[in-house]
């Protein structure tokens, strides 16, 4: 269907090129019905430009998207342009004040081997966190955002030695679940983290009906699963990426005086194995909210 984005947004030819419908207008509350709105509550590094990865993703399904994007109160943004995030993004109250969200997605942030606690926004996240847990049909969590939303649930994070990085064959554990029906039952999904779980403790959290567990990977471990409920996903791995995304990081890391290796992809050869399943991952998402909210496609 469409994206419904604001007039003059900055990327929305980048948007059209790879296909996706964009609508640059005011909607009413009338046409409003039966679009999703999703807020993105974005704390990644370069924050703008990681908003193409995201808005690709949910702009390939057959529903229409309002994107609100939303930053964090209490961070600062250094590597972003804080012009930028001021003209573009909302604080979540206001993102909340007039409208509801349908949908959100808590993104990644480089704070993986950081505790919770002294991240500068967990605070307000986890308001943000309780708040969706009676008002949001279905919060989202991307990498350290899926991190997050197990901590709720008493599933703390482990640091590894070294970043797992690369495409990670993995295994669809859930045919018959809304969102992950769409995976094949062996899948591709990339991988960029410093850090992941103990398996026995997401295995007693899954005894105890905390979560449930949707997928796994030999090297990666279980990273997507869900609340007993069902109302939070957390997703470690990123779907949501292209393939110049992964070379992008690569070269990033490099500049930083970092070693990368991504597994199974070669940076001067990128392909991308993992589009399709990604794609549908974010559309089984977006599809398994709309039928909660209005019943069906």
């Amino acid at each position: 269907m469409a994206l419904i984005i604001p007039n003059n947004y900055p990327i929305t030819d980048l948007l059209r090129e790879q296909g996706i419908t964009c609508i640059e207008k005011q909607i009413t509350e009338t046409q409003a019905q039966h679009m999703l709105r999703i807020g993105i509550f974005n704390v990644m590094p370069e924050a703008e430009k990681y908003e193409f990865s995201i808005l690709r993703s949910i702009g390939n399904s057959n529903i229409s998207v309002i994107p609100a994007w939303i930053r964090a109160t209490n961070h600062n943004y250094k590597s972003s342009d804080k012009d930028y995030i001021k003209q573009w993004y909302l604080t979540f109250e206001e993102a909340i004040k007039n409208e509801p969200l349908d949908g959100l997605i808590i993104t990644g942030a480089p704070v993986e081997t950081i505790p919770f606690e002294a991240v500068t926004y967990w605070k307000e996240l986890l308001e943000i966190f309780s708040y969706a847990n009676t008002n949001i049909v279905s919060t989202l969590g991307i990498c350290w955002g899926g991190l997050a939303i197990a901590k709720i649930f008493g599933v703390e994070k482990i640091n590894y030695a070294k970043k797992l990085f690369g495409v990670y064959a993995s295994k669809n554990l859930n045919r018959n679940h809304p969102i992950t029906d769409g995976l094949n039952d062996t899948f591709y999904c990339p991988q960029s983290r410093y850090a992941g779980f103990n398996e026995n403790d997401l295995r007693i959290a899954a005894d105890a009906g905390k979560i449930n567990l949707l997928a796994h990977s030999e090297e990666a471990g279980h990273f997507i699963f869900e609340s007993g409920d069902g109302r939070f996903i957390g997703h470690l791995g990123h779907h949501e990426y292209d393939a110049e995304r992964i070379v992008f990081e690569h070269f990033r890391d490099i500049q930083k005086g970092l070693e990368s290796a991504p597994a199974n992809f070669d940076v001067n050869n990128p392909k991308n194995t993992w589009w399709e399943e990604g794609n549908e991952f974010f559309a089984r998402w977006l599809k398994s909210i709309y039928s909660k909210r209005y019943g069906g496609v």
